[in-house]
């Protein structure tokens, strides 16, 4: 695919709108080694001067499948991007970028607004100061471009809901590959499993988390901050997950009394394992046991 491609002013009603997220543009661009960035047949509504930057009205997630240049926005210094990249504009924000002259690039983009979106960027998924991903040169993601710009192409009914799809793949994509890139750049994927496998088979017990940390060659407050970065749990929320996964199992399939389960599960008494699943949970034990059991009806 050589041949610029840029779709866009995709119309979106308000069925669209509540779906949570609704596709604004779509396109391509090979820009060739010597040649001006922007190029001319850019889309008036997304120009922008290199001298000066741009703001945009709607979130765009661009792919980078060849060629390397620069980013930088109001909440991001000026960084290298490079085939393999994915970097993502935010709606009101101050952004720059080009490809290296003697270089160019290929790059894909797609842009969207909603809900959904915005709850991603509230709940921490996503954050202005860290606007780049480095997911590798990927041909499943070139695809998916170019899967898109086709069904943008077509606008056959509910295709607004197809490109949200897509969307919600790169993002996911984007997401998941870089997280994993970062733990294997810092060689501790391995260990976290390992972690995880210790928990797993003491977490009945009383777990001396300082002393898996020392198992695995790292201070405590690394362990603690890689572990959470790839779990999403800190160690102890991780162990404390687990106790109830185990106090649930035995509710529903065992007729042990909740103080033999708080035992079995690793709680150190009957009330703090109560209080613990309740706050888990928004049931008691015992509540918890009947409705699996199928007593509340």
């Amino acid at each position: 695919m050589k041949e610029a491609i840029h779709i866009k002013y995709l119309i979106a009603n308000e069925q669209d709108a509540s779906w949570g997220l609704t596709i604004n543009t779509v396109g391509y661009q090979h820009i060739m080694a010597g040649t001006s960035y922007p190029p001319g047949n850019h889309p008036t509504r997304y120009l922008f001067s290199t001298q000066k930057g741009r703001v945009l009205d709607e979130y765009q997630l661009l792919y980078l499948s060849r060629g390397k240049g620069c980013f930088t926005s109001l909440n991001c210094k000026p960084t290298e991007i490079r085939a393999g990249h994915f970097f993502l504009l935010y709606p009101g924000e101050w952004h720059n970028y080009e490809p290296l002259k003697e270089c160019g690039w290929d790059e894909y983009w797609i842009g969207f607004s909603g809900v959904n979106m915005n709850n991603r960027i509230q709940n921490g998924f996503f954050n202005k100061s860290k606007p780049i991903f480095n997911v590798g040169i990927n041909e499943e993601i070139v695809h998916l471009y170019k899967q898109a710009i086709h069904i943008a192409q077509e606008q056959e009914p509910g295709f607004q809901q197809m490109l949200a799809g897509i969307v919600n793949y790169l993002l996911g994509l984007a997401y998941s590959r870089d997280k994993l890139n970062a733990l294997e750049d810092l060689q501790v994927a391995n260990q976290i499993n390992q972690a995880k496998i210790i928990m797993l088979d003491s977490y009945t017990e009383n777990v001396n988390l300082e002393s898996i940390a020392t198992q695995l060659n790292m201070s405590y407050s690394w362990f603690r901050r890689v572990f959470k970065q790839y779990t999403g749990f800190s160690p102890s929320q991780y162990v404390q997950e687990l106790r109830l996964q185990r106090s649930k199992d035995l509710l529903t399939h065992t007729s042990k009394s909740i103080k033999e389960i708080a035992y079995n599960s690793g709680f150190e008494n009957s009330d703090y394992f109560c209080t613990a699943f309740r706050r888990k949970t928004g049931s008691t034990p015992t509540m918890y046991r009947d409705f699996t059991r199928g007593k509340h009806l």
